[in-house]
């Protein structure tokens, strides 16, 4: 690679190198899926001969304490979950991931769901292709963009080669983590999204997650009950990410207790694992349930075995099913496992598609085919909650083989967003990052504001004098500046006010008023003042009210500094450079 390094123009080499990263991320992706394969074989096995369900309880307490440990053992309890994570450092570490985390979320996302964690593998993936692309990108040298666009390349394979989806692993790769795209990035997107999905194929012998056999082709006269799905899905995906952020700021006093945390959620999925025993993994085996259209098997080992004698509390249970999901889901990443919503919203999607449909059935509105009911309602949940329609469509036709339904997934699938949108502006995954104002935007100029911290900027060679200083000392304090500006500071570092060289120009020049006129005298108030912690946003806009070009910053009431137009001017044009070129 080194010769090629030498030998090749950079375009080409990022053409080589996205072969090299999506062999690497689809082979990763092998691995975590054959570790959850192999550690769910294993405990089956143990089960049997205990022949005791209880176990199951048990088993995903022992996952994510072990996840837990770890963590806490070999990663400094450290590891950033999830894709928000990734944005954070596209956006604030020049897309220089963490070398451990090409290894560190196969292996504890694949302890967690081996175990029967109620998260999905999607996630850890995304971070473990992200960490190869963007190594292979620090090691040969990439700048900024092509270091990014390999980290794209990586997490694109990764999702490929989980789902056997080549097509829906480009599109998540542009729609999540690329604010901005090309033409050109396209190439090495796909190249690396194909070569993903072919480790899995070849090595997995997979074709496709879910064969519905069922599948009915789209009828017409069923668009207004898409679209009523559509909103149906669009609702459940703002409960869903609601009650994420809910259940997270209960685990909040637990974050440094780690172990106790870990057996609250533990216990806590536990006993609903006793009620919902689908909610155990990642849950695609319920989903496969659903499409044979027997769901009292979803009942197996239930403690709520009875509901299977009545078909109306069978349904129920189904649309339960859809409600608790993301409290599962939630107790586990929450209480220290490692996983992601992607799966979990396949889960609630499939079950809400279904429940949806055969109620309206019960109720003899219809007749619905319930399998492709199912089927899209995937893709609303997976629309609303990771903001990613297109990515949802694609997904959800690759791993089905859909792609008679393309109409009513794109229908619920545009329903859900367009709902969502509007009461969550940001999706699950950013939507503490936009809080925090750390998340890249396609808006430009917003990102770079939202980027640069007022800390960064503040200017300290500006020469305070006191409020008792004679206008004799000031002059020799002016002889010896750079600057037409002195703060008037006293003991306690408080900013009594300004000295203008322009209001003094005239006074200095006459020594007969050297010891009779003080700095207090002299001083003016300035026309506002910048707080330590003040967005840029707001920064910008004192700077248009006041009109002036150096602003004092405080901290409470303790002087800093000063922050000026030019180095704002000077630190946005260099920000705007590094996202968008190197």
């Amino acid at each position: 690679m080194l010769w090629l390094r030498r030998h090749t123009n950079n375009r080409d080499f990022v053409l080589i190198s996205s072969v090299f990263v999506g062999l690497a991320a689809g082979l990763a992706a092998v691995v975590l899926k054959l570790l959850v394969h192999y550690i769910q074989a294993l405990l089956a096995y143990g089960n049997r001969l205990l022949n005791q369900p209880l176990w199951l309880v048990v088993f995903p307490l022992v996952g994510i304490l072990l996840t837990v440990f770890l963590v806490q053992a070999f990663f400094n309890g450290k590891i950033g979950r999830g894709t928000a994570n990734i944005l954070f450092i596209i956006s604030q570490k020049s897309s220089l991931v963490e070398r451990h985390k090409m290894f560190s979320h196969i292996l504890t996302s694949g302890i967690t769901a081996g175990f029967g964690g109620s998260a999905g593998l999607e996630s850890p993936i995304v971070v473990t292709g992200s960490a190869i692309g963007s190594n292979f990108g620090r090691d040969y040298h990439l700048n900024y963009r092509d270091r990014t666009l390999l980290l794209a390349c990586g997490a694109a394979a990764g999702i490929a080669a989980v789902f056997n989806t080549p097509i829906a692993g480009v599109l998540f790769a542009i729609e999540v983590l690329l604010t901005d795209i090309s033409i050109a990035a396209f190439i090495p997107l796909i190249i690396s999204a194909v070569v993903g999905a072919l480790c899995s194929k070849i090595i997995l012998r997979e074709d496709i997650l879910f064969y519905f056999g069922e599948i009915s082709a789209f009828d017409a006269d069923n668009v207004l009950f898409y679209v009523l799905l559509g909103i149906m899905t669009g609702l459940l995906s703002v409960y869903y990410t609601r009650m994420v952020l809910f259940v997270e700021e209960l685990f909040e006093p637990y974050q440094k207790k780690v172990y106790a945390r870990a057996l609250v959620g533990g216990v806590l999925l536990g006993l609903l694992i006793l009620l919902f025993p689908p909610l155990f993994g990642e849950g695609y085996n319920s989903i496969k349930i659903l499409e044979t259209g027997d769901i009292s098997a979803l009942l197996q080992n239930s403690w709520l075995w009875f509901v299977g004698t009545n078909k109306w509390l069978l349904l129920c249970f189904v649309g339960a099913l859809a409600l608790v999901k993301v409290f599962a889901t939630t107790f586990t990443i929450a209480s220290g496992g490692n996983g992601g919503n992607f799966a979990p919203s396949m889960f609630v999607g499939a079950h809400a598609g279904f429940f949806f449909s055969r109620l309206l059935n019960m109720v003899n509105i219809g007749p619905l085919p319930e399998t492709n009911f199912t089927l899209v309602g995937m893709a609303g949940i997976l629309s609303g909650v990771m903001h990613a329609p297109l990515t949802a469509v694609f997904l959800i036709a690759e791993i089905t083989g859909g792609y008679t339904l393309m109409i009513p997934l794109m229908l619920v699938s545009a329903t859900s967003f367009a709902l969502v949108k509007y009461y969550e502006p940001y999706s699950l995954d950013t939507k503490k990052l936009a809080q925090r104002g750390d998340l890249i935007t396609r808006n430009k100029d917003k990102t770079v504001l939202r980027i640069m911290k007022i800390q960064h900027l503040i200017e300290r060679d500006f020469q305070p004098v006191q409020p008792d200083t004679t206008l004799g000392e000031l002059v020799q304090v002016i002889a010896h500046s750079r600057r037409n500006l002195f703060p008037v500071v006293n003991e306690a570092q408080g900013l009594e006010g300004i000295i203008l060289l322009e209001n003094v120009r005239e006074i200095m020049f006459k020594p007969e008023k050297y010891e009779t006129v003080t700095a207090k005298q002299l001083m003016v108030q300035p026309p506002v003042m910048v707080q330590y912690d003040d967005n840029m946003a707001d920064v910008m806009k004192k700077f248009d009210e006041s009109g002036v070009w150096n602003l004092p910053v405080l901290k409470g009431k303790k002087y800093l500094g000063f922050v000026s137009k030019s180095s704002i001017f000077t630190k946005y044009r260099k920000l705007l450079i590094k996202t968008t070129e190197a």
